[in-house]
């Protein structure tokens, strides 16, 4: 499945440009679809992004500079046709933690993973209803709530037997004329115990020392390193 030929693992000391260039939103968002969906040209691209040709195109040859996508075999000599080159973006989540450029790359690929599941969660629901899919996909579509208490040594064990196991099936269903596209998002986001409420307010303040500030909103956990959105 994501042998390593087929992966592109980035290092931010080596991949300062390349994570920079990856950073903005729609280039995240052309990869996955030329992932996802295959080789396309940014005509295509423009019409499912809701974007113009020409920023297509622009963003498109950006990430062909820093080698995420390279040309396709044209269908015909009008328009360039542009394909992936890996299915996954992969990285070390403790390298990545080292420079700031690192870190805001894996926070905005996190918001973009869950970006994805929510578009994908819309799109299962019209195949289903519009009949695209067949009955025999209604029980093993599900998304999972669960919240185990494990170590983190147990939680990596965890991830490596579900990568090896997905990339098994995947292999055994290659041929398998039955066989759909899944997307399918693990997550495992640590969270650290509450802290103590803070004691209750004076229940009669006076007007004039109403404190004039906002709260800080909750901190996001991390979450697992591979990205294809």
């Amino acid at each position: 499945m994501d042998s390593d030929e087929h992966k592109r693992v980035l290092d931010p000391e080596h991949d300062t440009a390349a994570l920079k260039a990856l950073t903005h939103p729609l280039r995240i968002q052309l990869l996955g679809l030329l992932r996802q969906d295959g080789p396309a040209t940014a005509s295509e691209l423009a019409a499912r992004t809701g974007e113009s040709s020409a920023s297509a195109s622009y963003h498109l040859r950006v990430l062909a500079k820093y080698a995420f996508i390279a040309e396709a075999e044209h269908r015909d000599g009008r328009e360039r046709r542009w394909r992936a080159l890996h299915t996954v973006t992969s990285w070390s989540n403790e390298t990545m933690e080292s420079t700031a450029a690192g870190r805001a790359f894996v926070s905005l690929a996190r918001r973009r993973q869950i970006e994805h599941l929510e578009r994908s969660l819309a799109r299962h629901e019209a195949d289903m209803a519009a009949g695209r899919l067949g009955e025999e996909w209604v029980e093993p579509s599900g998304i999972s709530d669960l919240m185990p208490r494990l170590t983190a040594e147990s939680l990596t064990e965890l991830f490596d037997t579900v990568a090896a196991k997905l990339e098994e099936l995947t292999v055994r269903d290659a041929e398998d004329p039955r066989a759909e596209q899944v997307v399918f998002l693990a997550a495992g986001l640590p969270l650290a115990p509450h802290e103590p409420a803070d004691p209750a307010p004076d229940p009669d303040p006076a007007p004039d020392l109403a404190p004039d500030s906002h709260p800080a909103p909750d901190a996001h956990a991390v979450d697992r390193k591979d990205l294809n959105p």
